[in-house]
């Protein structure tokens, strides 16, 4: 659906708020705390941003970007590209990152622009009376996003850990140290930052059923080790051979096979096909360790295969 883009707000040096409404001003679709939105940019990529705002307000999503210097194209062309007034093309929101029903209470943790699912996740938590702490971790008293949101809001609940600021450092263990069954920990920013609230959770006594996390983007994988395998589409007449330097995205693509993609990274689950034999060596995080176990899908853009023939189903 097409949006306009009602305001931009410069949030930090490099990170830009966007509000979008309606093209005829009435509501948007409903979406909940955690959940994100796929944005079609005018340079041809898809991009995943999470909503920000509260999931009560039907007129209006705002996502954070941050214009990051090692862009594939994404943010840079949000950020250059586009000013207020302009539409935009994105999808209604998807939610990978809910709030569990059982949550008595939150912890949200929150690295960079991570932030911008985890407010959402604040206002939620506010409006439904559910205790909750926010800690939010960042470089520098600058790169603190959303802050005059954060600090209005939620002034009780907001702990910033700065990291120029020695004071400000957190004690995970201490902040950890009650891990009742019914807390559930949230967790959303780069990958090393997610992972080490991740360990500190588990080592405080926390079960995986207790830990959330939402990636923006995979660790690099290893490619060194791959080798070519078959990929046959069912009802198609087709073995296509996948080689080692191809991702098995590329190879239908190459073949005439419409494959639907979005990150190319194993984060989104846009591509995400049906496995009907052989056994696929998963590279995603996009599905649970359970999920994965299953075989019953793989994810064509970044994943490959144990077996020596994928069978698998499109469309």
């Amino acid at each position: 659906m097409d949006v306009i883009i009602d305001k931009i707000h410069q949030l930090t040096a490099h990170i830009r708020a966007f509000e979008l409404v309606s093209t005829q001003g009435d509501s948007l679709p409903a979406f909940s705390a955690g959940a994100h939105i796929d944005v079609h940019l005018k340079n041809g990529f898809t991009r995943q941003y999470s909503l920000s705002n509260c999931s009560s307000e039907r007129h209006r999503y705002v996502i954070g970007v941050l214009h990051d210097e090692h862009s594939r194209g994404g943010s840079r062309c949000m950020h250059l590209d586009y000013s207020e007034g302009d539409r935009l093309q994105i999808s209604p929101p998807r939610n990978l990152f809910e709030l569990h029903p059982q949550t008595g209470r939150a912890m949200l943790f929150a690295g960079g622009i991570g932030i911008t699912p985890i407010l959402s996740m604040a206002y939620q938590l506010k409006r439904e009376q559910i205790p909750f702490e926010l800690h939010y971790f960042v470089r520098c008293h600058e790169m603190l996003a959303f802050y005059g949101n954060l600090t209005t809001h939620f002034p009780d609940h907001l702990h910033l850990h700065i990291q120029d600021q020695p004071e400000t450092a957190c004690n995970m263990a201490q902040v950890l140290a009650d891990a009742s069954t019914d807390h559930h920990l949230y967790v959303c920013g780069p990958t090393g930052f997610m992972q080490f609230v991740m360990d500190a959770a588990v080592e405080a006594g926390w079960s995986n059923a207790q830990l959330h996390q939402e990636h923006f983007a995979a660790a690099p994988i290893d490619q060194t080790s791959n080798r070519s395998f078959r990929i046959e589409v069912l009802g198609s007449g087709q073995t296509i051979e996948v080689p080692a330097n191809q991702t098995a995205t590329q190879a239908l693509l190459a073949h005439g096979f419409d494959v639907p993609i979005s990150c190319e990274q194993g984060v989104c689950g846009t591509c995400m096909t049906r496995v009907l034999a052989g056994i696929p060596e998963h590279r995603d995080v996009f599905m649970t360790d359970e999920e994965h176990a299953s075989n019953q899908y793989f994810t064509p853009c970044c994943s490959r295969a144990k077996s020596e023939t994928l069978v698998i189903e499109l469309g």
